[in-house]
């Protein structure tokens, strides 16, 4: 599953993806630019994704022997090390994979860059993908390509180290404040209260609580210069400044949820691929998510997503687009819920999968008021540096490092038109 936990290191490459995939030629790796479609059975399909570990490259490899069983075709599945770089270089090489997977922050330089083959228009029940996931994957009003998964962002406790401060079940926060409040009563004896990533891809929650954000919903002007998200960064600097919250590198972790399974943090803000990763590296701790304290203007999460693309010269559009139905089915979604923890994508699975693993519930009811990433093309620069400022949040001006993003994205809005 590509997770968020990746954007950060995927930005850093994202000008080699941005520049190789305007103007390339592709074939799948069968043939050149004027090859014709390969019609038939016993077509040969390379499939490219960047798995979360050893249970999604099983999963995924043993969904697309089910369809190879069924079809008579052939499926490689390449595991990729750094999908962005390896995705820019085969499409500037003219050797992409047929099918792979899209980040969402990446989508529209390969949509802008004519990369991807826009299959949407095939898909005959496309409305059971929420409006919010196709409008990510969408270009020029057009869905191209289908989410695989969906992902939101709860608040992760852990309960062993909630209880021995002395809180209980009605100590949830619920708000700004009562977050701030259990922080401070959970910094003690080498434990900090809230700890996560410093990145918009998690403090981005308290910009959308507070009722603004990084564009308008268009995605046409920047809003980012505003007085709620200077809200936003100023309560987050404040639980910076008290000690109450800190940055996963200053508790020797790699992310929340190391933090959080060794016992560095109380809380951590992390989306549903917590779950299989605590599962595995942390059994024995005990942990529960909660939704987000709403803030001054309500509840609010952000979605990730990632689609399947398909290489818009790949001699085996048919067969890849049937190949993506299979994996986008209800049942094969709700499989590999079972098998590596990702939320379903189709709303009619996810009612199934919220019935069936009620403790993902806070993740699945986020689902209803998430924010989206910026999808703009050549926008990745400009996330970088704002997560860049965000490092030194601490010590900064709040209101310089939101100048800074909105000057920045001004320049990229204006480019990408």
């Amino acid at each position: 599953m590509a997770t968020s936990r990746t954007l950060a290191a995927a930005a850093a490459c994202a000008a080699l993806a941005v520049g190789a995939v305007t103007g390339c030629s592709s074939s799948g790796g069968f043939g050149d630019s004027s090859a014709k479609q390969t019609s038939g059975g016993k077509q040969s399909l390379t499939v490219l994704i960047a798995t979360s570990g050893e249970a999604e490259t099983a999963a995924v490899k043993a969904a697309t022997a089910d369809w190879t069983q069924k079809t008579g075709n052939t499926v490689t599945v390449q595991i990729a090390s750094d999908i962005n770089q390896q995705l820019g270089q085969a499409f500037a090489g003219g050797n992409p994979p047929d099918l792979f997977y899209v980040n969402s922050d990446q989508f529209a330089n390969y949509a802008k860059g004519g990369s991807l083959y826009p299959y949407g228009d095939q898909i005959p029940d496309a409305a059971d993908f929420s409006e919010q996931l196709r409008k990510a994957f969408s270009r020029d009003g057009k869905l191209t390509c289908l989410p695989k998964d969906s992902s939101t962002l709860g608040l992760a406790i852990n309960t062993t180290l909630w209880q021995r401060a002395g809180l209980t079940e009605a100590d949830y926060p619920t708000t700004w404040q009562q977050l701030a409040d259990v922080a401070a009563k959970l910094t003690k004896d080498g434990v900090t209260g809230l700890v996560t990533t410093p990145e918009y891809q998690r403090l981005g929650v308290f910009m959308k609580q507070a009722g603004g954000w990084i564009t308008n919903p268009e995605q046409s002007a920047m809003t980012a210069d505003s007085p709620a998200d200077r809200q936003a960064l100023e309560y987050v600097q404040s639980l910076l400044k008290a000690g109450t919250a800190k940055y996963v590198s200053e508790v020797d972790a790699g992310w929340g949820g190391e933090a959080l399974g060794k016992g560095k943090a109380a809380m951590t803000i992390e989306g549903n691929w917590l779950k299989g990763a605590m599962a595995k590296d942390y059994p024995n701790v005990p942990y529960k998510v909660l939704p987000l304290p709403a803030g001054p203007a309500g509840q609010g999460t952000l979605a990730f997503s990632t689609c399947w693309g398909i290489a818009a010269k790949s001699t085996h559009q048919a067969a890849g687009v049937d190949l993506v139905k299979h994996l986008t089915s209800a049942a094969q979604q709700l499989e590999f819920a079972n098998d590596f923890g990702v939320m379903p994508s189709r709303t009619t699975a996810l009612a199934t999968y919220a019935e069936k693993y009620p403790e993902s519930k806070a993740w699945v009811d986020g689902v209803a008021h998430a924010q989206s990433p910026v999808t703009v093309a050549g926008f990745t620069k400009v996330l970088t540096q704002f997560n860049t400022d965000l490092q030194s949040l601490r010590t900064g001006d709040p209101a310089t490092v939101l100048g800074n993003l909105q000057r920045n994205g001004e320049q990229a809005l204006k480019n990408a038109k």
